[in-house]
């Protein structure tokens, strides 16, 4: 294009280098030669600046939205129906999806099925958490026929719980809807846990009453683990691990999921003063591919439940349990001293024969390293809240 404009300039100043002749008046004035040569530079210059013009012209067309293309498609053509007329999402699917190829076309016809009659502005959220099967190619076809449809592909996978906290970080809906993308849940639940939702809870949580998976390895170390979250958190629920739950989106606010707590947000939420309430969903046998889960996740999630809860208990305060931790070492450790006094007077026993000496010093060393771990907790949660401006409370509204 640069090429195009000196050209352009060539041509229409062929000679723009001064003859010497012009510097031997020969019976002209030697104002008006003067004259002449800065009328020529003043056309040059206008020359320039005309074809300048039509050069950036020429580029922001080449660069402008309908010129780019992206995966075979402008994006333009990409432009999701929410941004439409900037009114706001009603409803917001998010499916993680790990390897199901063979469900998902299954799954996105019945979930249209379901959502389309309503009338409500809806958007379905794929996250495809590195499957190798052809998942990929099999959402990003969902996304061309549907603009209500958006696919979120990680570079590998990352699990469920990291999934499902980008399909809440990408949505736009009031309404929050999870669900598995293995078609073992049924999308005709959706409307029951809204209705549900609209009679004034903020969370909707599933429960597979009559779960078709096998007895021996999945449905009794699952009532097992459920019974243990149930009394560890004080929340009773009987299906922690059924993925289909239905949120407000203002009890999501603020919240970042880990490890596996993403089975664990009906108890971050209770914790924080929202209304949650269970409800008996369908569960289907798996027609294709393999589960994701297995026994050994068991401890997993117990170990996640104890940091939730350690978070919601002493996040604000964490000396209170290294420093109470501390001083019943403390006082373990006075006992065991007057203890190893007492035998040493009164027992007829000297300090060598007693492991007292070695308890005492015991105890009072984790005594000593327990409130200095507390403060050391203290400093970091006091940072973790100033420097990213939270709040150690939570507003449900404000009335003047």
């Amino acid at each position: 294009m640069e090429i195009r404009i000196i050209r352009s300039l060539a041509k229409k100043t062929k000679n723009p280098h001064i003859n010497q002749k012009d510097f031997a008046v020969q019976g002209k004035n030697r104002s008006a030669f003067l004259l002449d040569k800065q009328s020529r530079f003043c056309n040059m210059v206008a020359l320039f600046l005309h074809a300048l013009e039509e050069h950036i012209a020429v580029r922001e067309s080449l660069e402008s939205p309908a010129m780019i293309q992206r995966n075979g498609q402008s994006t333009r053509s990409k432009e999701k129906i929410l941004q439409d007329d900037g009114k706001r999402i009603d409803l917001s699917v998010i499916i993680p999806v790990h390897n199901e190829r063979a469900n998902l076309d299954q799954l996105f016809n019945e979930l249209t099925s379901v959502l389309q009659p309503t009338g409500e502005r809806y958007e379905i959220i794929w996250i495809n958490d590195g499957s190798s099967d052809g998942s990929e190619e099999m959402l990003n076809s969902f996304a061309n026929e549907d603009r209500r449809v958006k696919v979120i592909h990680f570079r590998r996978n990352f699990g469920q719980t990291a999934a499902i906290m980008a399909g809440i970080d990408h949505s736009s809906g009031d309404i929050l809807v999870t669900m598995d993308g293995d078609n073992q849940n049924d999308p005709v639940d959706i409307r029951r846990l809204i209705e549900k939702l609209q009679e004034g809870y903020d969370v909707v949580s599933g429960w597979r009453r009559d779960r078709k998976d096998g007895r021996l390895l999945r449905v009794l170390p699952s009532r097992a683990a459920n019974w243990i979250i149930s009394k560890i958190s004080g929340t009773e629920l009987h299906d922690y691990g059924c993925t289909l739950k239905v949120y407000r989106r203002d009890v999501l606010r603020g919240v970042k999921l880990y490890g596996e707590m993403h089975r664990f947000i009906p108890i971050y939420a209770r914790w924080q003063g929202a209304r949650v309430v269970e409800m008996v969903v369908n569960h289907h046998e798996r027609q294709s591919g393999k589960s994701h889960y297995n026994i050994f996740r068991t401890p997993k999630i117990i170990l996640d439940l104890l940091l939730i809860k350690f978070m919601d208990r002493y996040s604000g305060n964490p000396i209170h349990l290294f420093g109470g931790f501390g001083l019943l070492n403390f006082i373990m450790g006075f006992l065991s001293f007057g203890l190893m006094i007492y035998y040493k007077l009164w027992g007829g026993k000297s300090f060598i024969e007693t492991p007292l000496p070695i308890l005492t010093v015991f105890f009072l060393l984790i005594g000593v390293i327990s409130i200095f771990i507390g403060f050391i907790a203290e400093i970091l949660m006091r940072t973790y809240y100033e420097s990213q401006k939270k709040r150690p409370y939570s507003i449900k509204q404000t009335t003047r």
